[in-house]
C-alpha cells in the first residue's frame, strides 16, 4: 500500500482515457472540492469511491486502492473468505455458550 495519494499516477492513468479530474469526481459522486482534498492527501477514499475509481480506470481496485494509500477494504475482495471466518466464530462461539450452559 502507498503511504500517500499518488496523484501522478492517477493524473497519468486519466490522461492516458482522456479524463479529468472533474469526470473522476463525478463517476465516484464526488464534488470536485472533495476529489481535491483526496488528491491532496487530506481525505481517505471510500471503498465505493476505490470502486468507481477502479471501474473509470480500467485498473483492478485492489491497485486504485494501493495508490489511494488507503486501508479501505477494496469492495468485494475476499468477501467470501470473511463471510466464512465469521461463520466458523459464531459457530464456536455457539458450541462454547452451549458447553457451558450443560
Amino acid at each position: 500500500m502507498a503511504l500517500f495519494f499518488d496523484a501522478q499516477w492517477f493524473d497519468a492513468r486519466l490522461g492516458e482515457r482522456g479524463l479529468s479530474r472533474a469526470v473522476m469526481a463525478a463517476a465516484a459522486g464526488l464534488g470536485e472540492a472533495d476529489l481535491a482534498l483526496a488528491f491532496k492527501d487530506q481525505r481517505e477514499v471510500s471503498a465505493a469511491e476505490v470502486a468507481a475509481f477502479a471501474e473509470l480506470l480500467g485498473v483492478p481496485a485492489a491497485e486504485v486502492a494501493s495508490r489511494a494509500g488507503v486501508s479501505t477494504p477494496v469492495p468485494g475482495e475476499d468477501a467470501a473468505q470473511r463471510i466464512a471466518a465469521l461463520e466458523r466464530r459464531v459457530a464456536a462461539l455457539e458450541a462454547e455458550v452451549a458447553r457451558l450452559k450443560a
